[in-house]
C-alpha cells in the first residue's frame, strides 16, 4: 500500500513539473495568439483611418492594403507562438513551407483569387463605385478586397464575387468614360413621310439640352421592315443623364408622331381563307 501511494506521488510530481514546464508556456502562447488577432484588427482599422487622411488615395486601394496589413500581422503572431512554444526558427521555417506547399494545393482556386484580386488592382479595369457587367455579373463595385470583390446589384441586393471569376472573363465598364451613345428604335407606315418624320425627329433631338452637340445626334433608316419603315434615333449623352434620357425619349416619340398624324403600325398579317371548291378550280390539273 505504503508502495502505491509513494508511485502516485511520484506520477503527480512528474504531472506538475510537466504543468509547470510547459502550461506556463501554452497559457503565454494563447495570450500572444488573442492579443495577435485583436492587434491585427486594430491595425486594420488604424490603416484605413490613416488612408482616408492621404489625398488622391484611391478607395479601391483602401480595403486591400488594410486587409494586406491585417494578414501579416497574423502571419507573425502565428510564429511568435510557435517560437514560444519552442519550436526552433528553422523549423518554423520548414514547417510554414510545407504548409504553404499543402495549403497550395489544397486552395488554388483560393490563392487563384488572390493573384486576381492583385491583377485587378494593377491594371484597373475598374474602381470602387463604378458600374460593371462581367460575365452577367453586374453591380455597382463596393470593395475590392485579397479574395472576393462586393458588389450592390441595380435593384439593391448585396453579392459577393470572388476574384478569379472577374479577372477570368471580359469586363464592361459602364461608369468609365463620361458619354454613352443611346439608339431609340422606331417603326412608322409605309404611307408617312419618311423625310417628314425624320426631320422632326432630328429636330426634337436638337432641342434637348441633354443630348450632346458632338457628336451630332442623328436619325437613321436601319430596315424595311415586314409592316413598318424602322427607324433610329442615335444621340449621345453624359453617362449621368443617360438613363432618365433614354426613357423620356421612348415616351415622346410617341407623342411627337403622334401631333403630326405619323402612325406607329403594330405587325399584322393578312390572312385570306380560301374554299375546297376555290382550291380544287386553282388545282393545275382542274381536279
Amino acid at each position: 500500500m505504503e508502495k502505491q501511494l509513494v508511485t502516485d506521488w511520484h506520477r503527480w510530481e512528474s504531472l506538475i513539473e510537466v504543468i509547470k514546464s510547459y502550461g506556463l508556456e501554452l497559457i503565454a502562447a494563447l495570450v500572444i495568439l488573442i492579443f495577435g488577432w485583436w492587434l491585427a484588427g486594430r491595425v486594420k482599422k488604424l490603416v484605413l483611418r490613416a488612408l482616408d487622411r492621404v489625398p488622391r488615395m484611391d478607395a479601391t486601394l483602401k480595403p486591400f492594403l488594410s486587409s494586406l496589413a491585417r494578414y501579416a500581422i497574423i502571419a507573425v503572431t502565428l510564429v511568435a507562438v510557435l517560437a514560444r512554444l519552442g519550436v526552433e526558427t528553422t523549423s518554423i521555417i520548414a514547417v510554414l513551407g510545407a504548409a504553404g506547399l499543402a495549403i497550395g494545393l489544397a486552395l488554388q482556386g483560393t490563392l487563384q483569387n488572390i493573384a486576381a484580386g492583385i491583377m485587378l488592382l494593377l491594371l484597373r479595369p475598374f474602381k470602387v463605385g463604378d458600374y460593371i457587367d462581367a460575365g452577367g455579373i453586374s453591380g455597382t463595385v463596393d470593395e475590392v478586397g485579397l479574395f472576393t470583390t462586393d458588389m450592390t446589384t441595380f435593384d439593391g441586393v448585396y453579392q459577393s464575387v470572388p476574384n478569379g471569376s472577374l479577372w477570368n472573363t471580359s469586363i464592361l465598364n459602364y461608369s468609365r468614360l463620361p458619354t454613352r451613345r443611346m439608339d431609340v428604335p422606331v417603326g412608322i407606315a409605309y404611307e408617312d413621310d419618311v423625310e417628314r418624320a425624320m426631320a422632326l425627329l432630328l429636330d426634337q433631338l436638337k432641342n434637348d439640352e441633354r443630348v450632346l452637340n458632338d457628336p451630332a445626334p442623328q436619325v437613321l433608316v436601319t430596315s424595311l421592315g415586314e409592316s413598318s419603315v424602322d427607324l433610329s434615333l442615335r444621340c449621345w449623352s453624359e453617362r449621368s443623364n443617360f438613363w432618365a434620357l433614354k426613357f423620356e425619349l421612348n415616351k415622346k416619340v410617341k407623342l411627337w408622331l403622334d401631333a403630326e398624324g405619323i402612325s406607329i403600325p403594330f405587325p399584322q398579317r393578312d390572312v385570306h381563307l380560301i374554299s375546297a371548291a376555290e382550291a380544287g378550280n386553282a388545282s393545275p390539273t382542274g381536279n
